[in-house]
Formats: C-alpha cells, sequence, structure tokens
C-alpha cells in the first residue's frame, strides 16, 4: 500500500503545475495500459482514481506536457533512444551497498539509485541488461545471482 501511494504521489508532484483544466485528460487516456499498471495505478479502487484525477485536474497536466522528467534522461532526452543496453560490468562484483558505481565495459558508468544493499556476491565480469522504465528510470539485471536494481547513468 505504502509503494502504491509514493508512486502515485511521485507522479502527482511530477504534474504540478503544468496545465488548465479545461485542457485536462485522465492518467487512463494518457498512459499506455502496462504503464498505468505498472504504476500501481490499476490497484486504485474507482473512487481513488476518480479522487486522483480530479486533484490533477483542478492542479493541472497539460495535454502534451510530460509526465515526468527523471534525471537519467539527460543521457537520452528522446524518448525513442532508451532502449536496452546489455553490456559487462568491468572487474569483480561483490555487491552494492546504496550508492555503489557500475563501471561496464561499453565506457558507460552507472551509479545505484536506490537504497538496497547486497554483498554476498563474487563474480567477475557479470554480464548485465539494463532496461528503461517509467518516468526515466532504469533497472539493471545481473546475470549469474538473478538480481535486479534501479540504476542512473552518470557516464
Amino acid at each position: 500500500m505504502h509503494k502504491r501511494w509514493t508512486v502515485v504521489l511521485g507522479l502527482v508532484l511530477a504534474c504540478l503545475g503544468t496545465a488548465r483544466a479545461a485542457e485536462f485528460s485522465t492518467l487512463e487516456e494518457r498512459m499506455k495500459q502496462s504503464e498505468f499498471n505498472a504504476a500501481g495505478l490499476g490497484k486504485l479502487t474507482p473512487d481513488e482514481l476518480k479522487s486522483l484525477n480530479d486533484w490533477l485536474r483542478i492542479h493541472g497536466l497539460a495535454p502534451g506536457a510530460p509526465v515526468a522528467k527523471g534525471e537519467s534522461l539527460e543521457f537520452y532526452p528522446n524518448e525513442k533512444e532508451r532502449e536496452v543496453i546489455e553490456a559487462h560490468i568491468d572487474g569483480k562484483l561483490t555487491g552494492w551497498l546504496g550508492k555503489t558505481v557500475f563501471r561496464l565495459d561499453n565506457g558507460q558508468v552507472w551509479q545505484q539509485a536506490e537504497t538496497s544493499q547486497r554483498s554476498d556476491l563474487g563474480l567477475t565480469n557479470p554480464a548485465v541488461r539494463i532496461k528503461p522504465m517509467l518516468m526515466g528510470s532504469w533497472l539493471m539485471t545481473v546475470e549469474g545471482c538473478g538480481c535486479s536494481l534501479r540504476v542512473k547513468r552518470i557516464k
């Protein structure tokens, strides 16, 4: 429940001050069904969803305005350029501790963007798959451990 409202609140805050009520379209109209469900909005009751749409109608969400801009988008200003990245981490990976930096063999540098911790890995040059997620975020999956974490590109 807490995670769902965190996602909803993040979406709402990203939309602040960007619209006039007369030009409003609902979240269901603006988002793909897969995006809507991935954001946890499909779990809202009809009354909760109506309340959220009413709030957005009053506080603003203009047609054509981006729903959110994440800091990781600076490397991919064109949404079509956000494609899956497959590479290997240079060197040994023992885990991550909150702000861990991952250097890839393709020259890219990524940093942990969540607070999770893991220290039980002993992988050398593991393959990774980094895929775009909602609201500009990225998810890195590490081969050999079946684990994943949110990351942001820093180089």
